[in-house]
Order: structure tokens, then C-alpha cells, then sequence
């Protein structure tokens, strides 16, 4: 992990920080690059815009975890109102949750029936609630809260899971998730992870992004495979072709604000490709996280902040 990598990391969970950023106009502004806003309308506002482009779309609302039952559940409204609103407006988006969104830490028990009362929803207004995966310490929680959900009667088509691929124990993962038909997003990681359950180095959390997206697109599942990086994308689209895949079985998922240029490019040449917008106060640690990915996002905010 370079340093740069680990300093945004670090500044992700910090909270003086964090409380400053949040509050700051300038804050807001930096942030605006990859946050839609802090209100639901904003967020329904960008879906609406990204739509028109012929992308379609997932709403998240950022905030991790949550000390209360009563924070969990106002969190769960917040995505009830999405979906409501999403059927009402007729637009291309389904949602994406944290269980720590939903009192995982405190009460898993919690997070299962609210993820359950979201997912039914889902189902209830044709939609799909994607659970993101979060750090290693809640994989395995994560799955079999997912699993669950899945197994019950009319719910097969309301829900999928997230799998990154720098954990060692991905590859078995995603062959449990096949034989059952779970609907996978896959991408490489943003957590810090420790090298006893992730691979340490870029190269082989690559080679094995491709050997999980290529176990994907073989499945008869719709998957998501979720990447700016052009290696990724071409092995992608090459293994598809090479195996008659068509392009209509699997999408490409990017974030919002990063790589217009290559989520234009890839509808153009008629591949599917949704865009992850998210939205809410809480911005700061997704914030640090999506600088920490990828540097060039650095140096882009740090030029339109001098163009001000």
C-alpha cells in the first residue's frame, strides 16, 4: 500500500477532522466531485441526470455505523423513501446499504430484519437492495445475513451482495454465492486489510479480480463488475467475446464523478454501466476513501480548488 494509499486511509477515520470537513462550505464543495449532495432530492436530482445519459444507477446513503436502534431505523427510512420515491419518478436506480448502516455492530439480529423489511420493499416496487461488503471483520456476518435473505420464498430477484477482490477467501466465496444464484458487484477493495487476509500487493488483487470476474460473466447470474481500471474493463470485454457472452447478461459499475469519460465510452459501444451516486451528511470518510483509491483524484481536486 503506497503512502499516500495509507495517509487518506488514516485521515478517514479522523474524527476532528471529519467533524471540521462535514461542516465546512469549502468541505462541501471539494466533496461535490463524488457526492451528490446531502439531501434525498439531490441525490434523486443527479439519478435523473445520469439516466438521461442512458446510464442507470445506485443510491447510497452514506453513514456507517450507528450506536442506537433508533439511529439504525432512521437510516432504514431514509431507503424506504428512496424506493418509494424511485417508482414514483419511474427512474433506472436500485439502492446499495451498509449493515453497520443498520446496528450490525451493535445487534445483528437488528440489521437482518430491517435489511429484510428493505428487501421486501425492494421486491414490493420491482426494485433490488444491494448489501455492500464493508472490512474483513464483517464478511463472513455480511453473507449469511445476505444468504438468508436470499433463501426466502420470492426474494431471489430483491437482493445481491458485494465481493472484493483482495481477500484471500473471495474466490470460494463467490463459488458459494454462484451455486445459489446470488447477484454479485464485484470490486477490489477499499478497506485496510491485513496481509494475513489480503493480498499486500496491486498485482495480485488484479489477477485475481480477473479470475473472479471471469467465474462471474461464465454464471448464468447478472453481475456487476465494479472498476475504473482499463486492464480490468479489456479482460473483461475480451472473455466475454471470446465466450459469446453478450453484453446484456453483466455491467460494468463505476462511481459517480470518476471516469465520465470511460462510462460514456462504454454505453457507446452498448454495455451496460451503472453509476454508484451517493449522498448524505456523512461524506467525509467515503470522501478520503475514493482519494485514497485512485491519486489522480487528488490532484484533480487540488486543481479546481486553485481555479477558485
Amino acid at each position: 500500500m503506497s503512502l499516500m494509499r495509507s495517509a487518506f486511509i488514516a485521515l478517514s477515520r479522523n474524527r476532528p477532522m471529519r467533524r471540521f470537513s462535514e461542516r465546512s462550505s469549502i468541505g462541501s464543495k471539494l466533496s461535490s466531485r463524488f457526492v451528490a449532495g446531502v439531501e434525498i432530492e439531490d441525490a434523486l436530482r443527479v439519478a435523473k441526470q445520469v439516466n438521461g445519459q442512458g446510464i442507470s444507477v445506485t443510491l447510497d446513503s452514506l453513514g456507517e455505523s450507528v450506536t442506537t436502534e433508533a439511529e439504525a431505523h432512521r437510516s432504514a427510512d431514509v431507503y424506504h423513501r428512496l424506493l418509494d420515491e424511485i417508482a414514483a419518478r419511474k427512474l433506472n436506480s436500485n439502492i446499495s446499504v451498509k449493515l453497520t448502516q443498520m446496528g450490525l455492530t451493535q445487534d445483528p439480529a437488528l440489521a437482518e430484519r430491517i435489511a429484510t423489511s428493505l428487501a421486501r420493499h425492494a421486491r414490493a416496487t420491482q426494485n433490488f437492495l444491494r448489501i455492500d461488503m464493508e472490512d474483513s471483520s464483517l464478511t463472513q456476518v455480511t453473507l449469511d445475513i445476505v444468504r438468508r435473505l436470499h433463501a426466502q420464498p420470492d426474494m431471489h430477484d430483491a437482493i445481491g451482495i458485494v465481493i472484493q477482490s483482495y481477500l484471500y477467501r473471495s474466490q470460494s466465496d463467490v463459488e458459494l454465492l454462484l451455486s445459489e444464484g446470488i447477484r454479485v458487484r464485484l470490486c477490489k477493495g477499499a478497506y485496510k486489510e491485513p496481509a494475513e487476509v489480503a493480498f499486500p500487493k496491486k498485482s495480485d488483487v488484479d489477477k485475481n479480480y480477473i479470475r473472479l470476474s471471469r467465474m462471474l460473466l461464465a454464471s448464468s447470474t447478472y453481475h456487476g463488475l465494479a472498476t475504473h481500471d482499463e486492464k480490468m474493463i479489456a479482460a473483461a470485454k475480451s472473455f466475454a467475446s471470446q465466450n459469446a457472452i453478450d453484453p446484456s447478461r453483466f455491467e460494468f459499475q463505476m462511481l459517480f464523478g470518476v471516469r465520465r469519460d470511460l462510462q460514456r465510452k462504454l454505453v457507446d459501444e452498448g454495455y451496460n454501466v451503472r453509476v454508484y451516486i451517493p449522498f448524505g451528511r456523512e461524506w467525509y470518510p467515503y470522501f478520503m476513501r475514493r482519494l485514497a483509491e485512485r491519486p489522480a483524484n487528488v490532484f484533480f481536486i487540488a486543481k479546481q480548488l486553485l481555479r477558485k
